[in-house]
């Protein structure tokens, strides 16, 4: 069962975001200010530019393999399944060390307001937690917009006063005597600062984990994490500056709560008791936001591991509201352990240092399946730079591990010998499988693994097209072939060819020459479909002849009635690819060999190939709300933007839409474009849609 893809732009921004505020604002920065003094301000700067290369390259991982499992999906398919094995367990035990954290940390705030023992809070939070997200990752998302919401709302409160408060200080906005000492340790100490406040901004990625449940992937997990980012490293600069400038380095340095100890120390803005409540309500809305998103995403580790044989099958499981429910309830199982045995806070420094090294491996990874060369890697957000921002990563990914000290690397590889371990023992003898590296290592006169190429063809299926790709205006303007004699594969294939030769600069020998040899010794035909494609030299765009052959035809042990020729240009395999993509997804639709034999004309046979929310059907009739169309010429047509109509059927007929068509009574239009504009249409002539 496949997850739902129930996810916003807005979602994706909420994850990340929720990731991102907790410790690292509420608690940190007294902590950091003891090394770096005034320096932490700039210690949050780097930080959040260091993140980017990142961040780049897993939207770019993202885009092109948006599947459950984040991190672990693209190192198993890039470098292969044992560095896949060590980064999926690694990653789902840092997101649950960070999560049990962010619950102590909550837990210690309600303390403040309630007589109740953190301990027994933390696991009855884990409880609450683990029932949102089994119900369903829209009621979890929903609880992470009023979290964020919430958060945002009282954090804007906090700058405003501090920018009132500091403004009726002598000093003004720019307090310069209260950012002294500016780097007491040196630049060594500003270093090791980096490396401790950017566990604040590891959050970020986080959201990848759950690409597989995210709408248009290609434009809302680059856009929403960009945006993200913006705002939170605002928010950390704006409000760290604020906590030096009111409390001064010293102060700062001694605080473990400094944003409520700030609020609390405003004179001219906030009632000192009213500034202090609402830090606390912003604190416990910040641990909660980010323990749920962790929950979220750690819990779609196991499953995605359990899809391919690293975990027991049962963790592929999806439960009736479409949520990993074993994988969850292992996650808060283990950060119930995590609680009850654990430092976490410590622990949890040591997973954000492998977390690092995680960092580093996923721009290697871009970098794999850069060098793969595979056509079906087809991203729809490219990380730029390449490949000099996928170096600088990695190299950033080591010196702020290193930074960190000896335990931290000490924890790394003991971590890293437990992951080889069990995949040598539990997992290696249950896969048949290996990643992107070895299509690398082919161009070296070493073998590749063919099945990857297959699974991120199934990918670019699911993903579906993307926006501005001509799926639709190719199956449009088809040719169509309705074949109600019998004839052989030579004679259809001919026939096909001869079509697209009167529309392409290339002759029918040419295309026929390049269909059998793209074909090889044998087309496959699925679900009474099969599929010719090649692509040449010369050509722009692509064209498509449709062929319903009544009475079947005989490719090798099966009989096919839809046969499909698509030619396109070298220059874009990925949209050629895409195409394809789109065909089979339709051809394995329930209902499409069905829906294709009983087409009354060509144009019902195009429409069967169009997904049902990228095109309207309308049949213009007098003294209805179509009426008004009646007469009118095309270019005269106010249709919304994007857009257009591809066939018009008139008295058993197709013509081809032009600007000068006039339209009559009786007419039957498809329309193409945007679901938006489909909708549109279709509550203007009252027709029911999709």
């Amino acid at each position: 069962m496949k997850l739902r893809k129930e996810l916003q732009l807005f979602d994706v921004f909420v994850i990340s975001t929720s990731a991102m505020i907790s410790s690292g604002f509420f608690l940190l920065p007294g902590l950091a200010a003891s090394e770096a003094g005034a320096g932490v301000i700039l210690a949050y700067v780097i930080a959040g530019l260091l993140i980017l290369p990142a961040m780049l390259s897993k939207a770019e991982l993202a885009t092109a393999m948006p599947k459950a499992g984040g991190t672990y999906y693209y190192l198993d398919r890039t470098l292969g399944p044992l560095v896949g094995t060590i980064g999926g367990l690694s990653t789902w035990l840092t997101l649950n060390l960070k999560s049990a954290f962010a619950l102590i940390g909550m837990g210690a705030y309600l303390g403040l307001v309630f007589d109740v023992p953190i301990l027994g809070t933390t696991i009855f939070l884990t409880v609450i937690f683990c029932a949102f997200n089994i119900v369903g990752v829209r009621q979890s998302s929903t609880l992470l917009r009023i979290f964020v919401v919430t958060l945002l709302t009282i954090l804007l409160i906090f700058a405003l006063s501090g920018a009132v408060e500091l403004a009726a200080r002598p000093s003004g906005l720019l307090p310069l005597s209260e950012l002294s000492p500016l780097l007491p340790n040196g630049v060594d100490g500003l270093l090791a600062t980096v490396g401790l406040v950017f566990v604040s901004y590891i959050g970020l990625t986080k959201v990848a984990s759950v690409a597989e449940e995210i709408h248009n992937p290609e434009r809302n997990i680059p856009l929403g994490m960009t945006l993200s980012l913006a705002t939170v490293t605002a928010i950390y600069v704006v409000g760290v500056y604020l906590m030096v400038a009111v409390l001064g380095v010293d102060t700062l340095s001694r605080s473990l709560t400094p944003v409520a100890d700030t609020a609390t120390a405003f004179t001219n803005s906030l009632p000192p008791t009213v500034g202090r409540w609402l830090m606390v309500i912003a604190a416990i809305v910040a641990f909660a936001s980010m323990a749920n998103a962790g929950i979220l995403a750690a819990s779609r580790y196991p499953l995605a591991m359990g899809r391919d044989g690293l975990f027991p099958k049962t963790f592929a499981h999806v439960g009736r509201f479409g949520t990993p429910v074993h994988g969850i309830l292992l996650t808060c199982l283990l950060m119930i352990v995590f609680l009850v045995t654990l430092d976490v806070a410590q622990v949890a420094k040591l997973a954000s240092a492998l977390q690092l090294l995680l960092f580093g491996l996923i721009n290697v990874s871009v970098i794999v399946m850069r060098e793969s060369r595979i056509e079906s890697y087809d991203p729809g957000f490219r990380a730029p730079g390449y490949p000099w921002i996928q170096f600088i990563g990695l190299v950033v990914a080591f010196v702020l591990v290193a930074e960190m000290g000896w335990l931290t690397v000490l924890f790394t590889v003991g971590v890293t010998a437990v992951c080889f371990a069990w995949y040598n023992y539990y997992a290696r003898d249950r896969i048949a499988r290996d990643g992107a590296i070895f299509h690398v290592f082919e161009r070296l006169g070493r073998r590749r693994f063919a099945g990857l190429e297959r699974e991120l063809r199934d990918i670019m299926k699911e993903k579906g097209a993307r926006v501005g790709d001509p799926f639709d205006e190719v199956v449009a303007r088809a040719y169509v072939m309705d074949v109600a004699e019998a004839r052989d594969l030579e004679q259809i294939v001919h026939d096909g060819a001869e079509r697209l030769a009167q529309r392409l600069p290339v002759t029918a020998v040419a295309l026929i020459e390049a269909f059998h040899t793209s074909a090889g010794a044998a087309m496959p035909v699925a679900h009474g479909a099969a599929l010719l494609h090649t692509r040449l030299a010369g050509l722009d765009g692509s064209e498509i002849v449709l062929i319903r052959a009544r009475q079947g035809i005989e490719i090798e042990d099966s009989v096919a009635t839809a046969i499909f020729m698509l030619v396109s240009g070298e220059t874009n395999p990925g949209r050629h690819l895409r195409i394809l993509a789109q065909l089979a997804g339709r051809v394995e639709f329930d209902g499409f060999a069905e829906q294709w034999m009983k087409s009354s004309d060509e144009q019902e046979l195009k429409e069967v190939l169009l997904r049902d929310d990228r095109f309207l059907s309308l049949i213009l009739r007098s003294e209805t709300p179509s009426d008004v169309l009646i007469g009118m010429a095309l270019r005269e047509l106010q249709m919304p933007e994007g857009s257009l109509i591809a066939l018009i059927r008139r008295r058993g007929s197709s013509i081809i839409p032009r600007g000068a068509t006039v339209l009559r009574d009786g007419d039957r239009l498809t329309i193409i474009g945007e679901p938006q504009g489909l909708q549109t249409l279709a509550e203007r002539y009252g027709v029911a849609w999709p």
